[in-house]
């Protein structure tokens, strides 16, 4: 009796193990369908800034219509938007290139509470992901500039993911900027004393990564001077 359990033990194991194997190769096909999709649509779409910011900003708040407003005039500077595709700041990005007919693209991923596609975004240039690093990806190949406005810990997140790319020179330097000077400062500061100053974990000039500012104007033109004399780097970051 003892020989048979253990018996149907162990085909019980395999039984699972093949499971999680079947289920392992169906996840990789669904990975390298989700990044062929996303490159074959995002390959022509020219030069782009991507915004990152806040689900949960309202339309009456002043770093949403910041967001419109800078939006704008980067489309009106010869930039494309992408965003996270969502509401909030998403939502403004989208809306302030549709408002200068420019090209506004939506990287959406399916949440559980907060996500939806907004009504801004080129019906041709909505793309759904399941997986936050594919997303990820789109949005840094894809983007010649970064324009982080204020959110939570999945901005946060965006933004230290592209500096460390940057830091790395697995990208190319491209122009970070922070718009909210109220927002970022704090945090600007501790990285200054504490992780520059006190503990040496960065270079003094990786704090040039992050300039902040709450004048559109400024961004615009920072991202513009940029690019002046050096025009054919506004292609993908990085080949895969």
């Amino acid at each position: 009796m003892s020989d048979k359990k253990n018996n149907l033990s162990g085909f019980a194991e395999q039984r699972k193990w093949h499971h999680l194997n079947a289920e392992n190769s169906w996840t990789m096909f669904k990975v390298v369908s989700e990044f062929v999709d996303g490159f074959e649509r995002l390959n022509n779409i020219g030069p782009c800034v991507s915004i990152f910011g806040s689900a949960r900003t309202k339309s009456e708040h002043k770093y949403y219509k910041m967001a419109v407003e800078a939006a704008e005039k980067l489309t009106e500077a010869g930039f494309g938007i992408i965003t996270g595709g969502g509401p909030g700041i998403m939502e403004a990005g989208n809306k302030g290139a549709s408002n200068s007919n420019g090209t506004s693209v939506g990287l959406n991923i399916d949440l559980p509470f907060e996500q939806f596609n907004n009504v801004y975004i080129d019906r041709d240039k909505i793309l759904n992901y399941n997986y936050f690093f594919i997303r990820k990806v789109m949005f840094v190949k894809y983007a010649q500039a970064f324009v982080v406005m204020p959110g939570g810990f999945g901005t946060l997140d965006e933004l230290f993911e592209v500096l460390t790319l940057i830091q790395t020179k697995k990208i190319s330097k491209v122009p970070v900027i922070l718009m909210g000077e109220s927002f970022w400062g704090g945090m600007k500061s501790w990285i200054k004393d504490v992780m520059l100053d006190q503990e040496s974990n960065i270079s003094p000039e990786d704090m040039d990564l992050i300039p902040i500012t709450d004048d559109v104007n400024e961004v615009v033109k920072y991202i513009t001077d940029f690019y002046s004399k050096d025009a054919g780097r506004l292609s993908p970051n990085y080949e895969l």
